[in-house]
């Protein structure tokens, strides 16, 4: 099956590519990630990933508009910023596959022991439903361990907060 993969970054892309290969899917990677604040949290992780991607000959697109406003505003209007977050890079995920004609997309997503799992499954399916293009589903956490030893061993960058300006203060942020 052709695969078009939203990728977060290269270490949670590690597993879930590894997986997709080995089952015999045709994958494509797919970089859009408007949320990722600061500007240089977000050139490190698609470096990484253009890095990953160079040694395992994958191809990757890379959607490089980082609408960084667009992103802010529509998390401070929405009612659970989570939500907003995965629909809104989903539904340019799943945009892209249904112009190129891929048969289903995924995320790198589903890896995260830390991310809402059930909510990004929903929201895939529900988009997958609006498109026309299969959710490709896939409880990835059981190789979240294992994309880390595969990130360390390949030298990669690996960041210590989801990405997102309320996620970055969620991890550094102790109020007294």
């Amino acid at each position: 099956m052709r695969i078009l993969v939203h990728i977060c970054c290269a270490p949670c892309f590690t597993y879930p590519h590894k997986f997709l290969i080995e089952e015999g899917h045709d994958i494509t990677g797919f970089f859009y990630n408007p949320n990722i604040h600061p500007y240089s949290e977000y050139k490190n992780r698609m470096e990484t990933l253009e890095k990953y991607a160079e040694i395992k000959g994958t191809r990757v697109i890379y959607r490089n508009d980082y609408d960084l406003e667009k992103y802010l505003r529509g998390s401070l209007d929405s009612e659970d910023r989570c939500r907003f977050c995965y629909t809104y890079r989903l539904t340019e995920a799943v945009k892209q596959a249904h112009i190129l004609g891929f048969e289903a997309f995924t995320t790198t997503l589903l890896i995260s022991p830390y991310q809402k799992h059930e909510m990004i499954a929903e929201v895939g399916k529900k988009l997958a439903d609006e498109y026309g293009i299969a959710f490709f589903y896939e409880d990835f956490r059981k190789g979240y361990r294992e994309s880390r030893e595969i990130a360390r061993g390949l030298g990669l960058y690996m960041q210590k907060y989801c990405g997102c300006i309320f996620s970055e203060k969620e991890r550094y942020f102790k109020p007294e």
